[in-house]
């Protein structure tokens, strides 16, 4: 393969990236511990990342910038071929390979590198975005208040935790249905962009803010989510 092949494959991976994220502007960078043994990004989207993963000054809170180079290029924002088969519109969390799908057309979805909640508070199975968010109060389950008492001072009657960079649930949160009840599972925003990857939640999908943000804005009320392990099983389209 001859360089102009290469840098021709490079630009055209480059286009596809900015036209599906509609090239807004509204881009940014992120970091983790160690890069030893990452692939670098592609040349030519280092600017592009930096603005995706990068401060967010007009927020109400802060929302600081996030080292993309330190996170698996693999849990970037970034268009893929879709493997869910399922509408487009639909959110798909694969945990099994810690991803959120937005399903879109043409084969295609936006996927987004998710950390995961932590072996007996997982949830799986098909529900709606009910309802959502922007920068949430947190209201920790009962559940989370047996286990660690020290949080009752931000229990319902005492009206939760107030918004802001420390709140949990990040800068934006969508509130997961099923069936008409509330199962307490959230996706959500963190500022600890080092966790993507991990399962560390309490049964949560937690994102980067910045891409949370992103996801907030192309989502609606009443959204269908599926949450499986497209690594092991196709997803149950009853």
């Amino acid at each position: 393969m001859d360089g102009y092949e290469v840098c021709r494959r490079s630009f055209l991976k480059l286009a596809a990236m900015m036209a599906a994220l509609g090239w807004t502007g509204r881009t940014a960078a992120v970091s983790a511990p160690k890069n030893e043994g990452r692939t670098p990004p592609a040349s030519g989207t280092g600017s592009i990342l930096a603005q995706m993963y990068g401060e967010r000054p007009t927020e109400p809170y802060p929302v600081p910038a996030v080292p993309y180079q330190k996170i698996d290029p693999r849990f970037h924002r970034q268009v893929v071929a879709d493997p869910t088969g399922d509408p487009p519109g639909t959110l798909v969390v694969d945990v099994g390979n810690h991803f959120l799908y937005l399903v879109q057309v043409k084969g295609q979805a936006l996927r987004y590198g998710v950390a995961l909640g932590r072996a007996g508070f997982e949830w799986s199975g098909r529900g709606v975005v009910q309802y959502k968010r922007k920068w949430p109060r947190w209201i920790p389950a009962d559940e989370m208040l047996e286990r660690e008492p020290k949080l009752k001072k931000y229990s319902l009657e005492r009206g939760g935790m107030e918004p802001g960079p420390d709140n949990p649930l990040g800068a934006r949160a969508l509130y997961i249905f099923q069936n008409g009840e509330d199962t307490l599972y959230r996706v959500h925003g963190s500022p600890e962009w080092w966790t993507i990857g991990q399962h560390v939640s309490s049964g949560c999908v937690r994102m980067i803010n910045q891409d949370v943000i992103d996801l907030y804005d192309r989502v609606a009320d009443g959204t269908p989510i599926l949450v499986t392990d497209l690594s092991n099983n196709r997803p149950d389209r009853s």
